[in-house]
């Protein structure tokens, strides 16, 4: 996969922050080389979160987003606040520009003070040097630029850089397998498979088989006991979409592990083991509890939605309880999650890994259990042990 067509969700989120006219929008054209934002001297000239994925050296493929100013003011300006603090939740590096001419305002310090809250890396930035007699040396993680004249732009990319997350040495399952490994892909094609593609936790599952030079074969589940039949080479692992966990555990003999896409791409955006812990909440919860269904992208729902028809159903039966189910799709996602007993989530495979997991940790610290819908679907059909022996270390929390 080129770095041009690497999804956002793969890429490191470096986001510009400060008050209205601080020239973030001036300093985010001056470091991608392109004019991004638009650049004015009135006050709020950036109304809305502006993002870009691109590549930029040194860092690669990333995504930039330039936000609101921190200051704004009026019923619309504490609305573009929110939205440059709801930006704070995917921000893999935070860089706060400051108009040097200014200093640094209470609004800047509590910035700083979101960053450092959300353990987010942060670079600060004081802007328009050029406006100075004599510029001050760099100190650490506060540097001087101008984006006018493109004085220290080099240097704060390679400042970036050196914040950016490496996620080469994350994998779904790359570490799981050996070259020349078979591993046999189950891949529905049905009315919520989209037309013309796979979605992306298989792709990038296929990538890394093809990567450790192991042998990948896809199949439909309706296929798979025919091919399994016919005496080939027994398979390292079957790795299945989670809607067809029953179907394929039926099939898929005990001595060859199996497991789903949900499963491992939890794993490898960090919030596998909370996700195992916090499926068992489904026994405990009492008639007319509420449960948040949130997904990270929005879709147009099938009839026989996964996530509004189906897991609903499915949880009423394994209970033989009547609950409220509530939906958010997309960036949306409640920062008072008190009136909820469960957060159900997606894979999250449109989210990147510091998103998703700011989520799950916004659920455990409010004491909400948050789990997913790969893990939901393996315990209600009752072989999420079957699916975890991958990982034993994660049997005994179930």
């Amino acid at each position: 996969m080129g770095l041009n067509n690497l999804p956002s969700s793969e890429r490191a989120h470096i986001s510009f922050f400060g008050r209205r006219n601080a020239g973030k929008s001036s300093v985010v054209n001056a470091v991608t080389g392109q004019k991004l934002s638009i650049v004015s001297d009135k006050l709020g000239t950036t109304t809305d979160p502006v993002t870009k994925a691109m590549e930029i050296l040194p860092m690669g493929p990333v995504v930039i987003i330039d936000t609101p100013g921190f200051d704004d003011e009026g019923e619309l300006g504490e609305l573009r606040v929110e939205k440059a603090k709801q930006v704070l939740n995917k921000t893999d590096v935070a860089v706060l520009i400051i108009d040097v001419s200014a200093g640094m305002k209470e609004t800047d310090k509590e910035l700083i003070s979101l960053f450092k809250e959300k353990e987010i890396p942060y670079i600060t930035v004081y802007n328009k040097c050029d406006t100075l007699e004599e510029v001050p040396a760099d100190n650490g993680n506060t540097l001087y630029v101008s984006a006018l004249t493109g004085s220290g732009i080099h240097e704060l990319k390679e400042k970036i850089a050196s914040f950016t997350p490496d996620k080469r040495e994350k994998f779904i399952v790359r570490d799981l397998i050996e070259e020349k490994d078979l591993v046999v892909l189950v891949i529905p094609i049905d009315e919520s498979a989209p037309k013309g593609r796979i979605i992306l936790p298989q792709q990038q599952t296929l990538r890394e088989v093809l990567d450790t030079n192991a042998v990948a074969v896809c199949v439909q589940d309706t296929d798979l006991k025919d091919y399994l039949a016919t005496g080939g080479k027994k398979p390292k692992m079957v790795i299945t979409d989670s809607q067809a966990f029953k179907l394929v555990s039926d099939v898929v003999p005990e001595d060859i592990p199996l497991t789903s896409f949900s499963i491992l791409l939890a794993r490898y955006k960090g919030f596998l083991i909370e996700a195992v812990k916090g499926v068992s909440a489904l026994k405990e919860l009492k008639e007319g509890s509420c449960i948040l269904v949130a997904e990270g992208c929005t879709h147009h729902r099938q009839c026989n939605d996964i996530g509004t028809v189906k897991l609903p159903n499915m949880i009423r039966k394994f209970t033989g309880k009547d609950f409220i189910f509530e939906t958010v799709s997309g960036r949306e996602f409640p920062d008072n999650l008190s009136k909820y007993d469960l957060v159900l989530h997606c894979g999250g495979c449109m989210l990147n890994d510091r998103e998703v997991q700011n989520r799950m940790k916004s659920a455990v610290s409010q004491g909400i259990p948050f789990t997913n819908y790969g893990i939901t679907i393996a315990y209600l059909t009752g072989i999420l042990k079957r699916s975890l022996e991958l990982f034993p270390e994660l049997i005994k929390l179930i």
